[in-house]
């Protein structure tokens, strides 16, 4: 759907700059930021890979099950029916982890285990669990504490400070998340009733 979306929207574009007459403006912008997309992505590269490899050494050592022991309790709460000794809680601390830094895509991988996992823990086939939800809603309001990814932007961009924006971002991602979590939790809440309820009326 996303593919024929984008797809789409790049058609647009180039007819409307064939139709307005821009098509050299059109074919100038498009080489410029095709090269201008993999000079970002050069650039970010440095700052992913070292993170992305403490987060690899902080599993090789150990230390994600350590994270994931102290992390039990507060995902037991969050996620019912939550296997301690299972392979979705290392993964979810590890995406915690990822997002706390500001590395979306080195929490990507992690997110995608704990689906998995939780699919597996949970049984429910196709459909998504309450605790499949919730976990997609927390790793999407990804509470972060240092917005790695958006520092280097600023900074590549010329901001003199790029890590003023941190004092905003612990406050809009901490109301995003716990507003998500109540308002998850209530739809879950609604929808076991309603199927209690489908179950009494049967």
């Amino acid at each position: 759907m996303m593919n024929r979306f984008f797809a789409l929207l790049a058609v647009a574009a180039i007819l409307c700059g064939i139709c307005t007459g821009r098509a050299d403006a059109l074919t100038n912008v498009v080489l410029e930021e095709g090269a201008g997309a993999i000079e970002l992505c050069i650039y970010l590269t440095g700052g992913m890979c070292v993170w992305g490899g403490l987060l690899r050494i902080a599993q090789c050592s150990g230390l994600t099950d350590r994270l994931a022991a102290c992390f039990a309790k507060p995902a037991c709460w969050l996620f019912p029916g939550l296997n301690p000794k299972g392979t979705a809680l290392p993964a979810i601390t590890m995406n915690f982890a990822a997002n706390l830094l500001g590395l979306g895509n080195a929490a990507t991988p992690f997110g995608l285990t704990a689906v998995a996992a939780l699919k597996k823990e949970s049984g429910c086939g196709s459909i998504a669990s309450d605790n499949i939800v919730l976990f997609t809603v927390l790793n999407t309001a990804s509470l972060t504490l240092f917005p790695t990814t958006v520092a280097a932007l600023r900074a590549k961009h010329g901001s003199a400070a790029p890590l003023s924006i941190l004092p905003w971002v612990w406050l809009t991602s901490a109301v995003t998340l716990v507003v998500l979590i109540v308002i998850t939790r209530t739809l879950s809440a609604i929808r076991a009733c309603s199927r209690r309820k489908e179950r009494k009326c049967s």
